[in-house]
């Protein structure tokens, strides 16, 4: 018979939330931080007199830093101390914000992203450790939970806090909030216990150079395909091997060290030595499915991001503060999805969650290329925005969720590494590969467009550098075709709808590209655990081939 006394023995005693406010704002921190960029793109561009694809690479600075270091910030952190080790992060972080706020070119601004990158590098892997040591059971479960709320809260209210600064007084502004930000949370860094890590423990070396250029060469790679051409070598490649350009070759050359990376580290566990990161925590298809599916969604997410803004603030040439007001339908479903989806998890298992959340993004992406029109604002934008918002904030938590219930305690750093890597690298991937896809589809509209058009003549033609079309407004492309060629006022109403078309049509089909990705996730979203919420295991559960 069971007394009192033992059911109140085996209710887990409830641990205090004040930790837990202190990785809530290290979430939010580096959330803010990237959700901050696109919303700047504009007055980036305006300051430094650079193109928008070259502001973008501030996005892929951070998560290259990020995804390139994470494996190793994951080990010195189990090495040095969690607690030490953030508290040391969280300063450098600070430092970044402060070359963001004074940056007199873009190169600073790259170089602040890069540093920021850097330390964030170590927060992902010390928050998923942090709290798989701290709380457990439901607690554990709302904790992890809380993480994407804070990824979501952070982008809709850097999106609107960016958007109004931006337009009133500036970008720089919204990155003395990072430093607000970054303050709190290194005097919040106090309140946890300290720890002193454990000294034995080997760092691979060999291990972090390989995965480390391999993410650096597949991010240079994916991020310079437009620039240096995606086969044979531009006039902008640094350099060509026998007329091919860079890019492809950096991208063959990462997945090489990648799966370099992978066979030494199976090496190593196997000769009983301590590897990088512990692959076993991806040992069965639910956590690779988890990784691929969140892989996917963020890439998606971050190609989205990217979109809008440099539609809104640079093809449309309306203020930062509309791209906000255009986001914030989006941020807000993220927001509360992506709180209210770890009540369901009792209900449904992440197989089923996982498969619909997928099906609503598809959806979402399809309806927005047919609907989509001059102006985001209209109702049917907005539902479409809604709609993928909803897939989106789900699944973010969804797949963390499953690789942190995967793996026992001892191996949360590993799986924060994993994490951190994939989210990252599929950001950096996403801006990227969203940004070239999109120009080389302008570059082949404007051009089909120009051929066919009655008004403009090839001798009008021929004194525009088609060969290097970006994306740009109305009234700069009235301003160059004015000043850089003898176009009469006719012929230049011609260009600017052409280039109105093209833009539109160019937007249309990169959803739709987005939309066949996404379908891609569906069938290895019915992979996912068909197993409901639970606790990290304290056994080994990561190796289970279920």
């Amino acid at each position: 018979m069971t007394t009192a006394d033992d059911h109140r023995a085996e209710v887990p005693e409830r641990a205090s939330w004040l930790p837990m406010v202190c990785f809530f704002f290290g979430q939010v921190l580096m959330s803010f931080n990237v959700a901050a960029l696109p919303v700047s793109i504009g007055g980036m561009v305006d300051d430094f007199g650079v193109a928008p694809t070259v502001v973008s690479t501030t996005i892929v600075a951070y998560g290259l830093a990020v995804a390139a270091l994470v494996m190793l910030g994951g080990k010195l952190g189990q090495r040095v101390g969690w607690v030490k080790i953030f508290r040391a992060v969280t300063f450098t972080f600070a430092a970044s914000s402060v070359l963001m706020i004074v940056s007199p070119s873009v190169a600073w601004v790259i170089a602040g992203q890069a540093l920021a990158g850097a330390s964030a590098a170590i927060i992902v892997p010390a928050l998923v450790a942090l709290i798989a040591e701290n709380y457990k059971g439901d607690q554990q479960a709302s904790a992890v939970g809380s993480l994407g709320s804070a990824r979501a809260i952070s982008g809709m209210s850097a999106f609107f806090l960016g958007g109004a600064l931006g337009s009133l007084v500036g970008w720089r502004p919204v990155f003395m909030i990072v430093l607000a930000l970054a303050v709190i949370v290194f005097a919040l860094s106090f309140t946890l216990r300290p720890d002193n890590g454990d000294r034995t423990i080997d760092i691979d070396v060999v291990a972090a150079v390989l995965i480390g250029a391999a993410i650096v060469l597949l991010t240079l790679g994916f991020n310079n395909l437009n620039a240096w051409g995606v086969f044979f070598a531009d006039d902008n490649a640094p350099f060509d091997l026998v007329g091919v350009s860079p890019a492809p070759v950096f991208i063959i050359v990462g997945l090489i060290l990648g799966q370099a990376f992978v066979t030494w580290t199976r090496r190593r566990r196997r000769s009983g030595r301590v590897p990088l990161v512990d692959l076993s925590v991806l040992g069965s298809s639910r956590e690779r499915a988890a990784v691929y599916a969140m892989f996917i969604i963020v890439a998606m997410e971050a190609a989205l991001n990217f979109t809008v803004p440099l539609y809104i603030q640079i093809v449309q040439g309306r203020s930062p503060f509309d791209t906000s007001l255009a986001m914030i339908p989006f941020n807000l479903t993220v927001f509360v999805t992506a709180m209210l989806v770890v009540r369901v998890y009792k209900r449904y298992s992440p197989r089923a969650i996982g498969t619909a959340s997928f099906i609503l993004t598809t959806v979402a992406l399809v309806w927005l290329a047919f609907v989509v029109t001059n102006d985001w604002q209209t109702f049917s934008t907005i539902l479409g925005l809604v709609v993928f918002g909803i897939g989106q904030g789900a699944l973010v938590t969804l797949v963390f969720n499953v690789l942190v219930t995967s793996a026992p305690k001892e191996r949360a750093g590993d799986v924060g590494s994993i994490r951190g890597t994939a989210q990252n690298l599929a950001s950096a991937v996403g801006t990227a590969t969203i940004g070239a896809l999109l120009v080389s589809l302008l570059g082949f509209a404007v051009a089909t467009s120009v051929a066919e058009h009655p008004e403009l003549p090839d001798e009008l033609v021929s004194q525009v550098n088609l060969d290097n079309v970006n994306f740009v407004g109305n009234d700069s492309l009235r301003e160059l075709l004015a000043t850089e060629t003898d176009a009469t006022d006719r012929q230049i109403d011609a260009a600017v709808e052409v280039n109105e078309d093209a833009r539109l049509k160019t937007l249309k089909y990169g959803l739709l590209i987005l939309a066949g990705i996404s379908a891609t996730a569906i069938i290895p979203a019915s992979r996912l655990p068909g197993y409901q919420r639970r606790e990290i295991p304290e056994g080994a559960g990561a190796t289970s081939t279920e």
